[in-house]
C-alpha cells in the first residue's frame, strides 16, 4: 500500500506508522510526507527515515486572495505524481475541500482524538478534559474515519476507548491519548491494507 501522510506538527502519530512499516507489522510504504508548516518536526521525521517531504503552505493562496478550492485542487495535483493507494491525515490542521477529495475518492483518511460524534474540530482532547471535570463523561477517544467534506465525520474505520481517571490532570490525560492514537492509526492502516488485497 503507497501510503502519503499530511502533516502540521510534530508527526509522532507519523512516526508511529514508519516503525510498523519498518517492522513489517504494516505491510505499506510511506511514499510522501507533506506539510503546511514549514518547521514541522514531522518533516524532520519523515527526512530521517528517507522519506521524500513536500512544504506546501496556505498563506501565499490567501496572501494572494486566491481561492481555498485552488489550493486543495494545486495541493492534489502534487500528490497525484506519489500515486497514493490512502492518504492519512495525522495531525493534518486543515478542512480538505471536494477540490481535494474528488481526486482521490475513498482514500483519504483522517486520525481524530474524539469518539464519533463527539468533540469535532480543534482543541478535541481540551474540550473533553473540561466535559469531564465538569462531570459530563466519563470517557472520551479517538477514531480514524474517512474523511467527507464535514468536519470529522465520514465512515469510522477503527476508533478506541480512553478512559479518564479520577486524578487526571490534562498531560496525563492527553499522553494516554497520543499512545492510543499511535496504535490506532497502525490498526486502521492494517484494515485499509487488508480490504485493498481484497
Amino acid at each position: 500500500m503507497r501510503l502519503v501522510v499530511l502533516i502540521s506538527g510534530s508527526g509522532s502519530n507519523l512516526q508511529a506508522i514508519l516503525d510498523a512499516t519498518r517492522s513489517g507489522e504494516l505491510k505499506a510504504e510511506v511514499v510522501l510526507v507533506v506539510s503546511n508548516h514549514k518547521a514541522a518536526y514531522g518533516l524532520t521525521r519523515a527526512a530521517e527515515a528517507g522519506v521524500p517531504t513536500l512544504y506546501f503552505p496556505l498563506k501565499p493562496y490567501s496572501d494572494a486572495g486566491r481561492p481555498r478550492a485552488e489550493y486543495d485542487a494545486d495541493l492534489a495535483r502534487q500528490i497525484m505524481s506519489s500515486q497514493p493507494d490512502q492518504i492519512m491525515l495525522a495531525g493534518w490542521m486543515h478542512m480538505l475541500s471536494p477540490a481535494f477529495l474528488d481526486c482521490f475518492p475513498n482514500q483519504v483518511i483522517n486520525l481524530h482524538p474524539a469518539l464519533p460524534g463527539a468533540f469535532p474540530g480543534v482543541h478535541a482532547i481540551e474540550r473533553a478534559f473540561e466535559a469531564f471535570q465538569r462531570g459530563e463523561i466519563s470517557q472520551s477517544g479517538c477514531m480514524v474515519h474517512r474523511v467527507v467534506p464535514e468536519l470529522d465525520a465520514g465512515p469510522v474505520i477503527a476508533q478506541r476507548v480512553v478512559p479518564f481517571q479520577t486524578d487526571d490532570t490534562l498531560d496525563d490525560y492527553e499522553a494516554r491519548m497520543h499512545a492510543a492514537e499511535h496504535e490506532l492509526v497502525v490498526e486502521a492502516l492494517r484494515i485499509c491494507a487488508k480490504n485493498s488485497d481484497e
